[in-house]
């Protein structure tokens, strides 16, 4: 949800205006829960919401009119709403626990939907431990934990006089009478974590799925739903992975039951051992897939457990939320490089509010003092630095704080630009002014400058020196003053779904993004895509920095 600019004067063309009165604060102002807003960006939305009720006013000594009695309550409600919104929202004590007050909603619903689940799963009086896995797992992957769901199932069990069967033994594969075979195939105990603690319980759950019993490959379906479990149980992604990789090894290294002394035997000859895992050494740690669930309750328990941080520097360090989005564009005015379009599915990340600045970075270079612009103090962004020199920085922070900072990939930037929607700029879709970003205007000597904007800058800009021209996530300065280097090599788009994209190839040159104080309107445009050699240095090229989140 955003604030369309301008706002259509007929509330027939513009249906986000019934949410005045909503009991969500945000979706009063237009604002996205999962955003990062400032207090410019809630003032200027409540402003220009306040402006649009207030030209109705008229209406209400015309009780005939079809748009009074359409606007009716609203025409005296309004403003005491939007104030209310505006004043909690503000208060970051307040807001916190609206944040709360969401999650708690967003869980409820969640249960209801899970309860029609299990009223379908337990339609013949019986839950077996297959349909009580699958049960769990779909609620995982709605964002819902084991402690939320196991009580609604006891309940249900109790209320509706439904049993749960445990699984019938698996018989022993037939055999000729000269080989002995145990009489009964049971499902491997894996590991021996005390009951009660994470470790077992997913444990426990792993047994219960029964899954490549008959030794067949656990799908990347199966994997991803048992990793959400494992999530929502409190371990890591590595120890879910772990974990999974336990119980196949184990469930290797176990007879294979059959149906049938046929089916068994053909099983037995064409199945293979795998090898023994390779260990896992110090600086060999093997990549962890991440599985990433986008449900409005897992989005709102990311943005709990990933609050956003100020780090050693004093930047701002906002969560960029896990998300889906469509990566280039398809306007006319889109260039070769930005197509096709590109689905991304993107775990979530923190970023820099800000582009790193002259005093920030010469905290870690000092001799860098002498390559600032004559017009430039040290609240604006450093340039003249290298794709390789923001790198150096990135580890030199990392090891400060311990923790993992590098520049973002390029779908990482273009997503905290644009969030998920095809908006043109960070902002949204509107002109560009003097407010919102810094770019080639009336102040600079360029054949391309734009004559009828003054932004107030002919150089760089002091960074957040335009917050109305803030993302959807509530970074800023995305668009002009600096272009931004990425990690990335350029390449073309593939068009194919992407997960957590990151191009390592070493080709000739490394994006960069935003566009600068020296560019035209179009190259500020969030999907703009342009490049330069890795050890490019220029006066309008700077970098900000993303973390991880684990």
């Amino acid at each position: 949800m955003s604030l369309p600019n301008p706002i259509p004067d007929n509330p027939l063309r513009w249906d986000d205006w019934r949410n005045y009165n909503s009991p969500n604060l945000y979706a009063r102002l237009c604002l996205d829960h999962n955003g990062n807003f400032s207090s410019e960006v809630i003032e200027e939305n409540t402003r220009l919401l306040l402006v649009w009720w207030q030209k109705k006013l008229p209406l209400k000594n015309q009780p005939s009119n079809p748009m009074a009695q359409l606007l009716r309550q609203g025409l005296d409600e309004a403003p005491q709403y939007l104030a209310e919104a505006r004043t909690r929202l503000i208060d970051a004590e307040q807001r916190a626990l609206h944040d709360q007050e969401l999650h708690v909603q967003l869980v409820g619903k969640a249960i209801e939907e899970f309860k029609k689940l299990l009223t379908f799963s337990v339609a013949d009086k019986r839950l077996t431990e297959e349909d009580e896995t699958r049960l769990v797992c779909a609620g995982g992957e709605m964002g819902l934990k084991p402690e939320d769901m196991i009580p609604v199932i006891d309940a249900h069990l109790e209320r509706s006089g439904t049993v749960r069967v445990k699984a019938a033994p698996i018989p022993a594969p037939q055999q000729d009478s000269d080989t002995r075979q145990p009489q009964h195939v049971p499902v491997p105990q894996v590991g021996s974590a005390q009951a009660g603690d994470p470790f077992s319980e997913f444990r426990k759950i792993l047994r219960m799925s029964r899954l490549s019993l008959d030794g067949e490959e656990m799908s990347d379906d199966q994997r991803d739903a048992m990793c959400n479990l494992g999530e929502s149980l409190g371990l890591t992604g590595g120890q879910s992975e772990d974990l999974i990789d336990e119980y196949l090894e184990a469930m290797q290294n176990a007879p294979i039951p059959a149906k049938s002394a046929t089916s068994a035997t053909a099983k037995m000859s064409t199945r293979t051992v795998a090898p023994p895992p390779t260990p896992v050494r110090p600086g060999n740690t093997p990549a962890v897939k991440r599985v990433i669930n986008i449900s409005p309750i897992a989005l709102a328990e990311e943005k709990r457990r990933f609050a956003n941080y100020k780090n050693s520097l004093d930047l701002d360090m906002f969560l960029i939320p896990s998300g889906q989005f469509r990566m280039g564009c398809e306007t006319a005015d889109a260039q070769g490089n930005e197509l096709p379009v590109t689905p991304v599915t993107l775990a979530a990340f923190y970023m820099a509010r800000f582009p790193i600045t002259n005093m920030m970075y010469e905290r870690f270079d000092p001799t860098h003092r002498s390559k600032r612009g004559a017009w430039a103090d040290e609240n604006h962004p450093v340039i003249y630095v290298s794709a390789s020199e923001a790198e150096a920085f990135c580890k030199w922070l990392s090891q400060r704080e311990n923790r993992k900072y590098r520049l973002p990939t390029e779908a990482e930037w273009e997503y905290a630009a644009r969030g998920g929607d095809t908006r043109i700029f960070p902002w949204g879709d509107r002109t560009i002014n003097g407010t919102l970003a810094n770019f080639a205007d009336t102040r600079t000597r360029f054949a391309w400058r734009d004559t009828t904007v003054d932004d107030g800058f002919a150089e760089t800009s002091p960074v957040g020196s335009y917050p109305r021209g803030a993302s959807p996530f509530g970074i800023e300065d995305l668009a002009g003053n600096v272009f931004e280097w990425t990690q990335d090599s350029l390449e073309p788009y593939k068009g194919s779904p992407l997960t957590n994209p990151r191009v390592v190839k070493q080709t000739p040159k490394r994006v960069y993004r935003g566009g600068s104080w020296k560019s035209r309107i179009s190259s500020l445009r969030c999907c703009a895509r342009n490049s330069n050699l890795p050890g490019y240095q220029s006066n309008d090229v700077g970098f900000r920095v993303v973390c991880e989140c684990e």
